[in-house]
């Protein structure tokens, strides 16, 4: 039997002819339909995993490609543990339906619903995805086994085929006939040595259609009839005041301006035409003042309500009488410099609303878009496209939104993509964060108390209270407790409206607050002449793995002990149920600038489903993490970031980017998530190298050398 191919062209096909078998991630829906859509005759089991009858697999993924490989992840497990062949794996995004929840954020944050956040992915769905592809194999097997009068536990699959004692047969030749059997209840996986493709660097299902640009995103999706839109939007808070219809009407290819209270889009033959009449109409919106986010923070530190968030032993009590040592850190609004642009596709016909848009929520995205068409979400399809930008600006509904009301307004397919400068001043920033971290040392130079004190504004809650139209109910840290052995804990949070939109980005409010307790651990080792790395190891006797990462990236990267004119520096993190240590090599040029050379980064990731795509996400998010330590913020009017050309920003050039060494640590504990690791230590490790070298403290983000005491 020849097997089927995986191209650039069928990858995200799947399926092909005479699909036999579907198989669901979680126990067997006996009662629900599943969401997936065979074709005529093909039987239907469950939600997630499909076998053709020309042999080729296609894995439902239910989270968003941005670019981290989760396609490529979640693939592996399942190919793994049904035995199928690399080169016969496919993937399609997973349409709607209940089988899909992420269950982490779902826990964390009381919603049900899909998200992509929160380096969730392989956490949440590692283990419905074995037992999916365990139940298919059995399956597999006990039909083969039919065929050939053998037991079936005494068949296996390998490489695409089910085996037993010289005999094999390919999955699709006997698909229809596993179909027809019932499956188990409890499927046994396989053992961890029988595993022949978790753990390997398998090369990316996604990468040569990146590779040679014909993979696909939303702007590239065309529809016959289909016209193009821009937009121009009113600050948060704010509405159009007026604009000039005949300037706007005078460009060439215009084929109608669109007035809302809140925007003004116009629609074209192309979308330079749209954007260009836009430029002509001159659209003047009303806002409100953003005012100065830090005071305002300050004002909330000494009056706001507090509310805990950990406590472990009696702060209060071991501090009284004392004088702890304190400092402050402030993390201003962080853009996440995304390079591509919202954008959304909408098409309505037969009573039919079809939307092709880039999200990481695309059962609330659907939802807004019957809304903004006024029709039931029955009528609704919601095609989730890869995003090409993993900062985590994937929340954003208002091109969604828009694009619909166009397609709606013109009677004609529309394609909506926001203007560079739009798209920036519109951004859901992360939000600001103002950290007080207090320490009490013990005679034994160790910490005998800590505290800490954070205000802000939420994240990943403010993305999806804004979807669900709802009032955000204020800063949640997924992990607010210090990875350090102190014998008392404090941590409180204070909630804050700020008069700027907030959301999510990769990494979450962890990274600010990892930001300050590793600053704040550096000051303290500092203050008490005690050398930074043992002075922490010291104090992670319960985090072992961490500790062992930060050992592995001190001895890798050449630890000097950071004493006074070192340029090294250290911090480490625990977050996903992951554990990274890190050293950065960093100096400040005689421009003022802040020059990163060299970092060097120990991960334990637990059991790794991909070594690669590990790799790949730790140097992505140490870089990301670096831009947004080092490009300074930007200025705030009228409750918007004002937008400034890519190359005005100060990103590093290509020349100037730090080599990067990261070391996998290996381990067999529970897989955990890795994409945002790698921003949560960056910065406090390059601060803490510059505080050793130059003796300036930096605690505020982005860094300001110029202001440092």
């Amino acid at each position: 039997m020849k097997l089927a191919k995986v191209t650039r062209r069928n990858l995200l096909i799947g399926g092909g002819a005479g699909v036999g078998l579907i198989v669901a991630f979680l126990a067997w829906p006996k009662r629900d339909a599943s969401p997936l859509r065979p074709r005529a005759k093909e039987p239907v089991f469950g939600s997630f995993l499909r076998i053709a009858t020309d042999g080729r697999v296609t894995v439902a993924v239910p989270q968003t490609e941005t670019g981290q490989g989760i396609w490529t992840g979640l693939a592996q497990i399942a190919a793994d543990e049904l035995g199928a062949a690399w080169e016969n794996i496919a993937v399609e995004p997973a349409p709607r339906g209940s089988a899909y929840l992420n269950s982490i954020i779902g826990r964390d944050f009381d919603v049900t619903t899909r998200v992509t956040a929160g380096s969730t992915s392989v956490r949440a769905f590692e283990q419905p995805l074995r037992e999916a592809a365990a139940t298919a194999r059995i399956l597999l097997c006990e039909a083969a086994a039919e065929r050939w009068s053998v037991r079936s536990s005494e068949c296996d699959t390998d490489g695409g085929f089910v085996v037993h004692e010289g005999k094999r047969v390919g999955f699709g030749e006997v698909a229809e006939d596993a179909a027809r059997l019932r499956p188990a209840d409890s499927p046994s996986l396989r053992l961890a040595e029988a595993r022949k493709l978790v753990g390997q660097a398998l090369p990316r299902l996604d990468l040569p259609a990146k590779s040679d640009g014909s993979f696909r995103f939303t702007s590239d999706v065309r529809l016959p009839r289909m016209i193009y839109g821009s937009v121009r939007m009113a600050p948060p808070g704010g509405r159009l005041l007026g604009f000039s219809r005949e300037n706007g009407r005078r460009q060439q290819g215009l084929v109608d301006l669109m007035v809302r209270d809140q925007w003004l889009g116009a629609l074209g033959h192309t979308w330079w035409a749209a954007d260009k009449a836009l430029t002509r109409a001159a659209p003047r919106f009303g806002g409100t003042d953003s005012g100065d986010i830090a005071a305002l923070l300050t004002e909330r530190m000494a009056n706001g309500k507090v509310e805990p968030l950990f406590e472990r032993g009696d702060y209060s009590q071991a501090t009284e009488g004392s004088t702890p040592l304190a400092a402050t850190y402030y993390s201003a609004p962080t853009p996440h410099h995304s390079l591509e642009a919202p954008a959304a596709v909408a098409r309505i016909a037969n009573g039919r609303l079809e939307v092709w848009a880039a999200t990481q929520i695309p059962d609330l995205a659907r939802t807004a878009a019957a809304t903004a068409a006024g029709m039931p979400e029955g009528d609704i399809e919601l095609y989730p496209m890869p995003i090409g930008d993993g900062s985590g600006s994937g929340f954003g509904l208002e091109a969604i939104t828009i694009a619909v009301e166009m397609a709606k307004h013109s009677g004609r397919p529309v394609s909506l993509s926001l203007a560079p400068a739009t798209a920036q001043n519109h951004d859901a920033v992360r939000g600001p964060m103002l950290m007080r971290m207090t320490a009490l040392p013990a005679g034994d130079g160790r910490i005998s108390a800590w505290s800490s004190r954070l205000v802000g504004a939420s994240g990943l809650e403010a993305s999806i209270a804004r979807a669900e139209e709802r009032k955000p109910s204020g800063v949640k840290l997924v992990a607010a407790s210090p990875p350090y052995d102190f014998p008392s804990v404090r941590v409180d949070g204070i909630s804050s409206d700020v008069p700027i939109r907030t959301g999510y980005m990769r990494g979450g409010e962890e990274a600010m607050l990892t930001f300050a307790t590793e600053s704040f651990i550096d000051e303290l080792a500092r203050a008490l002449h005690a050398e930074p790395l043992a002075f922490r190891i010291g104090m992670l006797g319960g985090a072992p793995r961490l500790a062992k990462a930060i050992m592995a990236a001190a001895t890798i990267g050449g630890w000097d002990g950071g004493a006074p004119g070192s340029n090294l520096g250290l911090a480490c993190a625990t977050h996903y149920g992951s554990h990274i240590g890190l050293l950065a090599e960093a100096t400040i040029g005689a421009d003022q600038r802040i020059k990163v050379s060299r970092l060097v980064a120990a991960v334990d990731a637990g059991r790794i489903v991909n070594p690669g795509l590990v790799r790949q996400q730790i140097e992505g998010g140490l870089l990301a993490a670096l831009a947004a330590a080092v490009v300074p913020a930007p200025e705030y009017v009228a409750g918007m970031p004002r937008a400034t050309p890519m190359r005005g920003r100060g990103f590093e050039r290509l020349h100037d980017v730090p080599k990067i060494e990261v070391e996998l640590v290996p381990s067999d504990e529970p897989a955990g998530g890795v994409s945002g690791l790698g921003l949560a230590v960056l910065a406090p490790a390059v601060a803490n190298a510059i505080a050793a070298g130059t003796g300036r403290r930096l605690r505020n983000l982005p860094f300001d050398p110029m202001s440092a005491p």
